[in-house]
């Protein structure tokens, strides 16, 4: 069991599909900036929007090697960043 807790979250509980692109982005951002090879996105469970949004906005993102829901809490995704 890996202790994802120790890594920089953010949490988009109250957040709008269409206003995550924002959000995320500068967290990734500042992220990169203070060299954190990964990070948490919380989504929440809900309907799946959010969750759906967030997926898309990862895989259009060229600056994420990798992400994945963490298999103990669905509610949240686990990215992995290039650090340069």
């Amino acid at each position: 069991m890996i202790a994802w807790n120790f890594y920089p979250k953010i949490d988009l509980h109250g957040e709008y599909a269409v206003t995550a692109y924002t959000v995320v982005h500068n967290f990734l951002s500042e992220q990169i900036k203070l060299k954190q090879p990964y990070v948490i996105i919380i989504h929440g469970k809900g309907t799946g929007k959010l969750k759906e949004e967030v997926h898309h906005i990862l895989k259009q993102d060229k600056r994420v090697i990798a992400y994945q829901l963490d298999p103990e809490n669905l509610g949240q995704t686990i990215v992995q960043l290039k650090i340069d």
